[in-house]
């Protein structure tokens, strides 16, 4: 009796020195795009959870609100397009990378470029036509922004000859799209499919196959990467055992585009939580990291371009804005 009186006082004493660890709440924010599969997947799966993590999807029309709302602390975790707003920020001391989460690469279709129905019946069948075209983009200084800037390097187009509308936001572009407003756009996928598939637009080429980037960042404020490190390190390991999950479902073993046996299941996370079918969604693969490696010379290569317009100040450095705490970087070639 003496003994298991002691083992059981031994148990109390262990219980206390390591009591059960609460669970954490965190707020993410993030776009309506499939690249936020991961964390659909975290979500549906209970791997947030089981890292005592209560984590909420804040998703919005654009990127910039999303490295604001960390800035600021509405949100603990940006998952999102990189801007010229968020490495501003990062230059500040705001913000800091911690890791890589969408590309754009060939055979993934992360946005488009799209026509409008004008405009191609007017003969603007080809990326060459965009020179001296009305288009739309979200921000100055956005994603797609710097998307377009992408394909007018490729195809030798002069930027100036062209009339850039920035709208403020994806359902904005994709209006003015199928209202004929402007003559192109470039959008995310979801609603890039929805305007062809219903007649009111065309694509003319996805990103991936013309451009491919580092499109997609994993970011944090700088305040929450040096006092919140365990809430970070459960985030990450929740992250990347549902990007493994993704990556298995769309990626064959030569890094191409091939859906697994795994696939149906994961398009029916993304369309529950997207509210797009799971059959729209499949045409609608970006190509995501599944140990969120992050491309450090492609975030070098947007920092010079915006650098170069005029939209990034002070000391923006790649090397600097990337926490290496947390930070995985990928190794050219794979």
């Amino acid at each position: 009796m003496k003994t298991l009186a002691l083992a059981a006082a031994g148990l109390a004493l262990l219980a206390l020195a390591n009591p059960a660890r609460a669970d954490e709440s965190i707020k993410v924010g993030t776009g309506p795009v499939t690249a936020s599969g991961p964390l659909y997947i975290a979500l549906e799966r209970g791997y947030f959870a089981a890292e005592h993590l209560t984590a909420e999807m804040v998703s919005m029309d654009a990127a910039q609100s999303v490295a604001q709302g960390v800035v600021s602390g509405a949100l603990d975790i940006g998952a999102t397009a990189a801007t010229a707003a968020a490495y501003n920020l990062a230059a500040k001391g705001g913000l800091k990378i911690i890791g890589g989460q969408g590309r754009e690469m060939p055979g993934f279709h992360g946005a488009a470029v799209l026509v409008s129905n004008q405009a191609w019946d007017g003969g603007l069948r080809s990326l060459k036509d965009l020179a001296g075209r009305n288009i739309a983009i979200v921000q100055i200084g956005g994603p797609i922004h710097y998307e377009l800037e992408l394909v007018n390097e490729k195809y030798g187009i002069d930027p100036k000859s062209q009339r850039l509308s920035a709208l403020q936001g994806l359902s904005n572009v994709a209006t003015a799209l199928a209202g004929n407003n402007i003559e192109a756009g470039i959008n995310v996928s979801t609603f890039a499919l929805k305007l062809q598939d219903t007649g009111k637009a065309h694509i003319l080429a996805w990103v991936g196959d013309e451009t491919p980037w580092q499109n997609t960042l994993i970011f944090v404020a700088t305040k929450t990467a040096d006092e919140r490190k365990p809430m970070i390190d459960a985030f990450m390991r929740a992250y990347k055992k549902a990007a493994h999950d993704y990556d298995a479902a769309f990626t064959g073993p030569d890094g191409k585009r091939k859906d697994g046996p795994t696939a149906p299941a994961i398009l029916a996370i993304m369309a529950k939580f997207t509210g797009v079918p799971a059959a729209e969604i499949e045409k609608a693969i970006p190509s995501i990291d599944p140990e969120g490696r992050l491309d450090e010379q492609s975030v070098a290569d947007q920092i010079a371009w915006y650098k170069s317009q005029g939209l990034l100040k002070g000391d923006a450095d790649a090397a600097k804005l990337i926490d290496h705490r947390y930070a995985i970087l990928k190794v050219a070639g794979k």
